[in-house]
């Protein structure tokens, strides 16, 4: 099978079914072949290994997978990439199609049906518009997979890994931490998609942990604690959670909470770490 991932040979498959992108789909398709190398050594898959992959265009990282890892299951969105992908994939015996929304699947009994007694990895080169609640439902849903390895906007990326006090730090990168270990793979410039986007790409790779980060009694009040203070990043965390929709504590009640934690309540939330919003959330519980 010829590799797809080179400019000529998507330009000729985009060639060959008239094939237009569309834009509510997000699509941008990668045409750099050690860039695609670099994400699969980056998500580790091996030959025990099942692949969930969302978003496989026509193909290109999919190949890929299939060469690596025991199966792989490809969701897309666009039917009108289902017939490029039968042709493309052809000369693969390990690898399903599924034309489906991935935010509609359930994923859980997917992994269940598809990949008894396999590891499973997910990797997926996301549209930027939906980055953010493809990755929250795969973390919060608490599916039975190693790890994500995802292409995403450089800007989110860095976010996902960003600690306190950064310009970068907000609630995604808690969000994330509290339930995998980050590790930015590699920057990938504008030229190595088709068509090109404004902006730079990052490959991170998420390591969904046995057991989360820090032990919280209520993970709804934590994360509702996390939105309200990030809501208003510029008010002290008092200010910001006291004003919060859904959150029913006085400023005594934040101030008294800070107090047990040796924590100044002048503080935003921003300057607080995931331990200290969990033992901030255990206090208000």
């Amino acid at each position: 099978m010829a590799d797809l991932g080179s400019a000529k040979s998507t330009a000729n498959i985009i060639n060959k079914y008239g094939f237009s992108f569309q834009k509510r789909f997000g699509q941008n398709f990668l045409i750099d072949e050690h860039v695609l190398d670099k994400i699969v050594d980056a998500a580790l898959v091996g030959k025990e290994d099942g692949v969930i992959e969302i978003g496989p265009g026509i193909g290109t990282m999919t190949q890929r997978l299939c060469e690596a890892a025991s199966k792989v299951v490809a969701i897309e969105i666009d039917k009108e990439l289902i017939p490029i992908l039968n042709e493309t994939m052809s000369g693969y015996d390990n690898v399903k199609i599924i034309n489906a929304d991935v935010m509609k699947t359930d994923l859980d009994k997917l992994i269940r049906e598809e990949f008894s007694g396999m590891s499973v990895k997910v990797v997926a080169n996301l549209p930027y518009y939906i980055t953010t609640p493809i990755v929250m439902s795969l973390l919060e849903n608490h599916l039975p997979v190693e790890s994500i390895t995802i292409m995403v906007q450089k800007e989110v990326a860095q976010r996902m890994q960003a600690g306190p006090g950064t310009k970068d730090y907000g609630a995604l990168s808690l969000a994330v931490q509290y339930y995998a270990d980050t590790y930015i793979a590699a920057n990938v410039p504008p030229n190595c998609f088709m068509p090109r986007p404004k902006i730079g790409s990052g490959v991170i790779r998420l390591t969904v942990r046995k057991e989360a980060k820090v032990e919280v009694a209520d993970e709804k009040l934590m994360f509702s604690l996390i939105r309200a203070a990030f809501n208003q990043r510029r008010k002290t965390l008092v200010n910001a959670v006291t004003n919060f929709p859904g959150l029913d504590y006085t400023k005594e009640d934040i101030e008294k909470a800070l107090a047990e934690l040796d924590i100044s309540e002048k503080i935003r939330g921003e300057a607080l770490s995931l331990q200290q919003f969990a033992e901030l959330s255990n206090i208000l519980t």
